[in-house]
């Protein structure tokens, strides 16, 4: 690149600056930008299960080298985000929807002993963490926006497990979130199509309430309440994705025979 023109011809080059800085930046963000941008693609399913991930492609895409993306890929996949095979080549993981009961039985119990130990021993301090959240998690359902509804959810839950201070349960809890996050998006579009069910409900805030009244009992019972909820839509949403209410004209043709 000549610099010495880019001085001398400022008003020329103003683009190609621009260019540079724009690259310079980039790779100044490193593997955490690209372990960033890509879980955010592969949460909101704009990566779909199964899409293959080229190291030199993704090199080009982030403007940098290939060392990075991979560290990118190496921590996407300790996650379960995306499979590393042994041909060197990777993809993103597949929804196994057969582990599904598994998945909401381990979900029920991480989310029951994390707001149990809650109400045990929560902080006024938690309280206003936990509202902010709850807060947050409204206005993202009101703007229809996927990304921030799961992340927005996320934060709920992990500000009452870090209300039960218990950091084992509050990282494996955290973990079984995020897997489930590109199941909770194909939740939410069920429930945003639904003329029955909404997501701006009272159950984040029941659950705020118990927490802050101490009542272990019902802090379970809501928990409890709350994973089959998301169970029992899910189910919904699985059932109303395929249609027997065809019949190819059947009727018409009986009629005039």
């Amino acid at each position: 690149m000549d610099y010495d023109r880019l001085q001398t011809c400022p008003g020329e080059n103003k683009v190609v600056q621009k260019q540079l800085d724009a690259v310079k930046h980039a790779k100044g963000r490193g593997s955490k930008f690209v372990y960033d941008e890509l879980k955010r693609e592969i949460l909101s399913l704009t990566l779909q299960p199964g899409t293959p991930l080229d190291e030199t492609s993704l090199s080009g895409r982030f403007a940098m080298s290939r060392s990075p993306v991979r560290e990118a890929l190496v921590r996407l996949s300790a996650e379960g985000l995306v499979v590393m095979l042994s041909n060197r080549s990777t993809l993103v993981a597949p929804i196994n929807m057969a582990e599904f009961p598994r998945y909401v039985e381990a979900l029920d119990f991480l989310q029951r002993i994390n707001t149990r130990l809650a109400a045990q021993n929560r902080k006024d301090a938690e309280i206003v963490v936990m509202e902010k959240a709850a807060r947050s998690f409204d206005r993202a359902c009101s703007s229809n926006d996927y990304l921030a509804m799961s992340a927005t959810n996320r934060d709920f839950h992990m500000a009452i497990a870090a209300a039960g201070k218990n950091p084992y349960l509050a990282r494996s809890y955290g973990h079984l979130l995020d897997e489930g996050r590109r199941i909770l998006h194909m939740h939410f579009d069920y429930v945003k199509a639904s003329t029955t069910d909404t997501l701006l409900g009272s159950e984040h805030q029941d659950m705020i309430e118990a927490i802050r009244a101490c009542d272990v009992r019902e802090a379970d019972r809501l928990a409890h309440l709350h994973t089959r909820q998301f169970h029992n839509r899910f189910v919904e949403f699985l059932s109303a994705n395929y249609s027997d209410d065809f019949d190819f004209g059947l009727s018409t043709l009986s009629k005039s025979a």
